[in-house]
């Protein structure tokens, strides 16, 4: 018979070097699922549905990258950072620096893109809610 307390003791006998390591591996394999994921997306879609599921995915790699980098951090602030550099990198698309360096590099590209577009924002958002509601639920 196991009772709440005894479940509460056994989570506090997790070491929190273990639990942070145990959270950064979810997070990369996450992470490579995701980026799995969006490559499948653009190899069978096309049109609004490779887009703006590329955009909600990419904030959701950022989630996963935050959780890796620092996988004690509270799950809200980990969308929050993840949302606020998609929009970053968005709002840098009314400058001609994503532009430039899209030309010269495919890598700029992909990370940077090249034209703000108002609606990406929203699907970013859609990223962040999707990974903090996964984390809630696992």
């Amino acid at each position: 018979m196991t009772s709440s307390a005894a479940r509460d003791t056994a989570r506090d006998d997790v070491k929190p070097e273990r639990t942070g390591t145990r959270t950064r591996l979810v997070a990369a394999a996450a992470a490579a699922v995701i980026v799995g994921a969006g490559l499948a997306l653009r190899a069978v879609a096309r049109g609004e549905v490779a887009k703006y599921g590329g955009d909600a995915l990419y904030t959701l790699l950022l989630f996963a990258l935050v959780l890796v980098v620092a996988p004690r951090s509270a799950p809200v602030k980990a969308a929050a950072v993840a949302l606020a550099v998609s929009w970053g990198v968005e709002f840098l698309q009314l400058t001609d620096v994503p532009a430039y360096l899209a030309r010269r590099s495919t890598a700029a590209r992909l990370v940077l893109g090249s034209t703000f577009n108002a609606p990406d924002l929203f699907w970013y958002a859609v990223g962040a809610a999707t990974g903090l509601l996964a984390v809630r639920r696992a």
